[in-house]
């Protein structure tokens, strides 16, 4: 058991050494190689990425987050460029293209324009400078290597992954990019709020004390009831619908719990060594995944965080919540600590807008700000780099789901050593031979 404990701290030691663990430069390291006795100071952010050169991206997958990120890189300064798109449907590139010729008036020509499942590959080899990565998640690993193998910087949407093989492969590709002086951001935009780092400068100072312990939770509206159309294949109407399947979204645990597991694998400044997890499927119809889960996550000095997510319809719902437990406070992570009078103790403000008071909103969004981020330290030769932290915070979602299908405690060195990988080896449209049924807890190793 000692092996494997040194084994994850050699890991996580090597990831600070490159300085990809945090946000944004090297303040968000682990505890282990910080000092808590020095003042941190909140990262600057940037209202718009500052001049340079043309940079040119390419788009790998063309729906609406895909579509929205190349709308935020083109907004993130002067002179950015969407200059290729990919998709394996042609309506959905087509739909992308019609949108950003409408809203920003960028004409994508035909020869840059691709789709198939070989797409990405046309969209790395073209004329661009960054690649924006936003298919399915099960794709990412595969596209984000061939993108770094071509020197290229990038934009990953969350999760980097839904397998540990693929989270692995993330961490070599971003260790890759770190040698080859990269910048890689990810698309968990909590990182880039600037109420979130500010909150984050509290409590690293000590606002709320030594931390003890935390939770968090997501309750949405369920799935929309995907209708398979004449003449779709079992590949066709996977991907048009991959949300509810495991293999392509790694389950709304893994696809879009993933933000809060990150915060708190932030604020914590380390990440779970083990994962005990319960969950279930009620109302989805479709796909092979459960629609509710209930994890709690353990680190390797006895702290815990506990989780609960879920998307049943007709429920109450609740979202975006996280709160960590200090020895003298809590705080729920975004921009309020309170004391345990449960009086607030201090309260983010927005910049003063115009009229010297506090803005009712930043002047930029989160998901802009990540690609002002991103812009502002390619054009600065100041290289950001999030994959491995990404990857980690992904993977840890992944031992989580695990947990809850299988009915076992899983941990971060069975997720680092596990042949786990789901999904065809061959992409075709076709028959595909992963049946629409839920895991039985208990029925797996």
């Amino acid at each position: 058991m000692e092996s494997k404990s040194k084994s994850r701290r050699e890991f996580l030691g090597d990831a600070a050494a490159l300085g990809i663990i945090g946000a944004i430069g090297a303040g968000h390291l682990l505890s282990s190689c910080t000092s808590r006795r020095e003042e941190y100071e909140t990262p600057v952010l940037l209202d718009r990425a500052p001049d340079g050169p043309p940079l040119k991206a390419g788009l790998i997958g063309c729906g609406g987050r895909g579509t929205g990120a190349a709308l935020n890189f083109v907004d993130a300064g002067p002179n950015l460029q969407i200059t290729a798109l990919g998709d394996v449907f042609q309506d959905r590139l087509d739909l992308c293209r019609s949108s950003l010729k409408e809203q920003r008036g960028i004409d994508i020509p035909d020869n840059k324009c691709f789709t198939g499942f070989d797409a990405y590959k046309h969209v790395i080899d073209s004329d661009v400078d960054v690649i924006i990565c936003a298919a399915p998640p099960h794709f990412r690993p595969m596209h984000f290597e061939r993108a770094i193998q071509a020197r290229k910087h990038c934009f990953i949407e969350k999760p980097v992954a839904v397998d540990p093989v693929g989270a692995r492969m993330v961490m070599a590709s971003g260790r890759m990019a770190e040698a080859a002086g990269l910048s890689v951001v990810a698309g968990t935009q909590l990182r880039h709020a600037r109420d979130y780092n500010t909150t984050f400068t509290k409590i690293k100072n000590g606002a709320i004390g030594k931390l003890i312990g935390g939770n968090s939770l997501r309750l949405q509206a369920g799935f929309r009831q995907p209708v398979r159309l004449d003449g779709w294949s079992d590949m066709e109407f996977m991907l048009r619908n991959w949300t509810t399947w495991t293999w392509l979204s790694g389950n709304h645990y893994v696809e879009q719990f993933v933000h809060h597991i990150d915060v708190l694998n932030w604020f914590f400044e380390k990440y779970p060594a083990l994962a005990i997890g319960v969950g279930g499927r009620h109302a989805l119809q479709t796909g092979d995944q459960y629609d509710f889960f209930s994890v709690e996550f353990a680190f390797d000095d006895g702290l815990k965080y506990y989780t609960i997510a879920r998307r049943i319809p007709g429920c109450y719902n609740r979202s975006g919540n996280h709160l960590i437990y200090g020895t003298k406070g809590y705080t729920n992570c975004q921009n309020r600590i309170w004391d345990y009078d449960h009086n607030v103790i201090w309260e983010y403000e927005n910049p003063p807008g115009e009229d010297g008071q506090p803005a009712e909103r930043p002047p930029v969004t989160m998901t802009e700000q990540s690609h002002i981020n991103l812009v502002t330290a390619i054009r600065t030769n100041n290289p950001v780099n999030e994959s491995i932290r990404m990857a980690s915070s992904s993977l840890v979602a992944i031992m989580g789901r695990e947990s809850a299908y299988t009915g076992q405690m899983v941990t971060w060195d069975d997720m680092m050593e596990s042949s786990l990988r789901l999904g065809p080896e061959e992409y075709r449209m076709g028959p595909v031979d992963i049946k629409a049924e839920p895991p039985v807890p208990g029925n797996q190793a």
